[in-house]
């Protein structure tokens, strides 16, 4: 074995100009599919990650009917064993309850609609980490009666920390939800519709103002590993009563963020399948230029005995060595790039940033660094190399030895 690849690896130096350009061919094709991958990777993980980590979880658990018909009607009672059911599960490791509803935020001259969210502060920063995200003031504790305001709200509705807001709504059966409420920090959505809009108060509060004693909006919850997701939902869905409650996915709750990431995915796809068509060209010329070179050379050894298998597992010892020198490489090369942007994600603006935000995520561009993108950019071309080496085996195989010879 060691002297096939001795024979492989000097045989591929023999002619340096077409192995070069061989591997330079593999090396720029890994390299731009490398960071087009790892750009479009990280941004669907920046796309999940502002929405389901700064607002809806992973997974939610709600009223059966409260998908379809968004009001404060459609609660379920909190309860210490249903919190206990849910976190039985062993991929589950946070529970947040909530009630979401709406109001009317005036102060001064300024009124905006605005969504109120009632929380319990110390298990809500577990998912959602939003005593990181305070710009001004200070977080909720969970006997504070104060309110937590978005800063683009804040802005709009030019109150500052200390004002008192009023927020006008109605509230569990038709009750009247009326309330003056200090402002106790200012905190930064990295979404900007979320940014928008969003009010945050104490759950015991939020209760109180909407008339809905111990009831809840949902249960959202953070999980250990993402890949497991359809499987805790399928769990939880045969844990809990499917007349009362409906477990949904964060891909249920956001179906238009999922449509544009598969769309987006399947563009990707295609700039991915032309880059592979230049790999595949760039090594199928090189394999054709250097059978038809060295026919000669094939016709000679096996006329002094080489047998034809023992050559064709050469030739193919020398386009592995090849593939594998052009896809290190381009990995190598790449991996520079996909750390500098991961660090330092590029900062979308103009009409680009008008875009994001229209789409309600964060006007930035990450990579993400993800060994599976250059785990699977490696087997790809591999692949493409071991398809084209058909050709010279089967030219092998069919030599003509006098032909040949006298050619």
């Amino acid at each position: 074995m060691n002297n096939y690849l001795k024979l492989g690896w000097r045989n591929i130096w023999r002619n340096k100009r077409r192995t070069l350009i061989t591997i330079a061919s593999i090396f720029f094709a890994m390299l731009f599919a490398l960071v087009m991958r790892s750009f479009q990777f990280g941004s669907y993980d920046h796309m999940v990650n502002n929405v389901v980590q700064s607002y809806t979880g992973f997974i939610q658990v709600q009223n059966k009917d409260y998908w379809n018909d968004k009001v404060i009607d459609n609660t379920f009672s909190i309860s210490d064993s249903l919190i206990d059911l849910v976190k039985s599960s062993y991929n589950i490791t946070d529970v947040v309850p909530r009630l979401e509803t709406y109001a009317l935020a005036s102060y001064k001259l300024q009124t905006k609609g605005v969504m109120v969210i009632g929380i319990q502060p110390s298990v809500e920063d577990h998912l959602t980490h939003l005593s990181k995200r305070i710009i001004k003031g200070n977080y909720l504790d969970d006997e504070n009666s104060g309110l937590l305001v978005s800063e683009r709200l804040a802005a709009y509705l030019k109150i500052d920390v200390n004002d008192s807001l009023v927020l006008i709504g109605q509230g569990y059966h038709g009750m009247s939800a009326n309330g003056i409420y200090p402002v106790k920090g200012i905190i930064h959505l990295p979404t900007p519709d979320l940014d928008n809009k969003m009010i945050y108060m104490n759950l015991k509060s939020c209760e109180y103002l909407y008339s809905a004693p111990d009831m809840l909006t949902s249960l959202s919850l953070n999980i250990k590993d993402p890949h497991d997701l359809d499987a805790t939902v399928a769990e939880l869905s045969k844990k809990l009563n499917s007349n009362t409650y409906a477990v949904l996915s964060w891909k249920d709750i956001l179906t238009d963020l999922v449509q544009q990431i598969e769309i987006d995915d399947y563009s990707g796809q295609i700039m991915l399948g032309i880059l592979y068509m230049v790999i595949a060209f760039g090594v199928f010329g090189t394999v054709l230029m250097m059978t038809s070179e060295r026919k000669r050379e094939f016709a000679v050894m096996v006329a002094v005995g080489m047998q034809k298998t023992k050559l064709s597992f050469i030739v193919l010892i020398e386009m592995i060595f090849i593939g594998i020198i052009g896809t290190i490489a381009g990995m190598i090369g790449s991996l520079p790039i996909i750390i500098y942007y991961y660090l330092n994600p590029i900062r979308l603006t103009g009409e680009y940033e008008k875009m994001m935000e229209a789409y309600g995520i964060e006007p930035i561009m990450p990579m993400a660094l993800n060994w599976e993108i250059f785990l699977n950019q490696f087997i790809i071309v591999l692949i493409l190399i071991l398809i084209a080496i058909i050709y010279p085996v089967g030219s092998i195989a069919r030599i003509n030895v006098i032909k040949s010879l006298r050619g």
